[in-house]
Formats: C-alpha cells, structure tokens, sequence
C-alpha cells in the first residue's frame, strides 16, 4: 500500500505519516472494517485536525484495498501559524553542531521546507553568487533564493569537511531527520537556559519567520508567493496577517533634485509626494 502512496507522487512527510497513522489504527481496529476504524476516529481523545489527518491515511488505504466507506468530514480550526523571534532562532543555531547550525541558517534565510532542506546537493548552492536552487516540493513553483555570507561561509565549511563533491547532498538523512535533529538541539538549549519559550519553537516556525519578513519588508504578495514556493495565492495571504500593523517608525528625507532623489531611492527611501516643489521620501527604521 505504501508503494502505491509513494508512485503516486505523496511527499516523505505524507508517506511517514500515513504509515504511522496506519500502524497506529491498526491497534485499536481492524483496518479492513471502515465502520469500526470510523468509530474508533470519532471517539479517539484529540483535536479535529489529527482525527482529519487520520481519516485521510485511512482513505488511502480504503482506494487501495478496494474498501468502501464515507469518510467522515473534521471542521478544523483556522489557527495562525506561531512565528519565532530572530534572537531565539539564532540561539539554537549558535548551540548547534556545524550541520545543524547550516539546515537552521538556510531555513531563516530561504524559508525552504525542511524536506526541500533535507534534499539540497552542493550543486544547487551558488557559491559565488550567495543563491540557492532548490528542487521544490509539493509541485510548487521554482525558484532562487539568496543566503548571507555568514551561512555561504558555513556551507563552504561543510563541504570541506566532509569533501563533497557536486553531485553529493549536502546533508545525510531526511526532512524527518532534520526534524529530530532540531528538536534534540531545541530542548537541550530550552533546558540549560530554563527557557521554556524555546521549546514551544517550532521547526516550520522558521519558514512562517522568512514569509513574514520577505512581506513585511517588500509588501510584495506575489513576490512572497513565489518565494515561498506557493501553488495558491490563499495561503500567501496567511502572512499579511502576521504582519504588525501597529504604529511603525520611519526615516524620512526630502530631495529637490533629481539627483537627490535617485540617491534616496539608491538607499532604500520610497517616495511619499511632492510639497512645495520638493520630494517627500520615507524609509522604515
């Protein structure tokens, strides 16, 4: 059955979980009886979103066995994803070991799913240019995403370490490994600082942290979408409301020539309007 899950294009995260789920059903129901793996679901102690997920591992089995059953519909509520501060995600990634430190920078900095992490080789990273060229999941969209100078040095470091060769991945394991890996790290670090706060980090925290900040520093929605790898427009839109709309703190400067106005523009400044025969322009701090 998994074989059938897997040639049929699911991601790792979908097989893992379909299978643990299965696994799971299966000792507390006979699979092959839908009318008790339906009861059993209803009845289970969790929240809507977990009873869905294991509806939906369950209808997969249901296709391939040539069972039949209505699966049961779950409400799931709508929730925000919980976005990490800069400071505690650059903490964990000073605690950890060179390998983790470079999946943490890259997931900051690109906003890459941790499986599109995960399935990196050293020949999707520009060394000169600061891009990376990821092989997206999900049939989302391609795209070139750039790093810091601090991670490419890292990276360059990594490669050295373990003489990797272009074709080589960058990274042993998976998306599931990386996540284990990030967690260890994640608690380790909340209990030498009794931080709980730490723990409560999330490792796609780290994808809704660079959404959030590409928007809110470009207000660009497209360009958001496409960096993030989006097939919808609707789940873009999740992060302009992560946005603080409170009061904001700007830079602003006039030009009264033309000169002065590109080098506004050159510095980051937008123009605002024309007063008096002079160009208003605003930058935030």
């Amino acid at each position: 059955m998994l074989i059938d899950v897997k040639s049929n294009g699911y991601s790792e995260y979908t097989l893992n979980f379909a299978s643990k789920a299965l696994s799971f059903l299966a000792k507390h129901a006979d699979l092959n009886d839908s009318e008790a793996v339906k009861r059993f679901i209803s009845e289970y102690n969790a929240n809507n979103s977990y009873k869905r997920n294991l509806a939906i591992a369950y209808n997969k089995y249901v296709k391939f066995h040539g069972l039949s059953w209505k699966m049961p519909f779950y409400v799931v509520a709508e929730k925000r994803p919980k976005m990490p501060t800069s400071e505690k995600i650059d903490m964990i990634t000073s605690a950890a070991c060179l390998n983790l430190a470079c999946k943490l920078s890259i997931s900051k900095e690109t906003g890459l799913r941790p499986i599109e992490v995960a399935n990196l080789k050293v020949r999707d990273i520009d060394l000169e240019q600061h891009l990376i060229y990821p092989s997206t999941a999900k049939n989302g969209s391609g795209r070139v995403l750039k790093i810091s100078e601090k991670t490419l040095n890292m990276l360059k470091a990594l490669i050295l370490k373990h003489k990797l060769t272009n074709s080589d991945k960058l990274f042993k394991g998976s998306g599931s490994t990386y996540g284990k890996q990030f967690r260890a790290a994640r608690d380790k670090l909340s209990e030498k600082l009794q931080d709980p706060t730490i723990r409560q980090i999330r490792l796609y925290g780290l994808r809704h942290f660079f959404a959030t900040m590409l928007y809110h520093k470009t207000r660009d929605l497209l360009l958001t979408k496409q960096q993030m790898g989006h097939k919808k427009i609707e789940t873009t839109l999740i992060y302009t409301q992560l946005v603080n709309n409170g009061e904001e703190e700007y830079y602003s400067a006039t030009a009264k020539t033309v000169e002065e106005a590109a080098k506004l523009i050159e510095q980051g400044f937008d123009y605002i309007c024309d007063v008096d025969a002079v160009k208003l322009f605003r930058k935030r701090q």
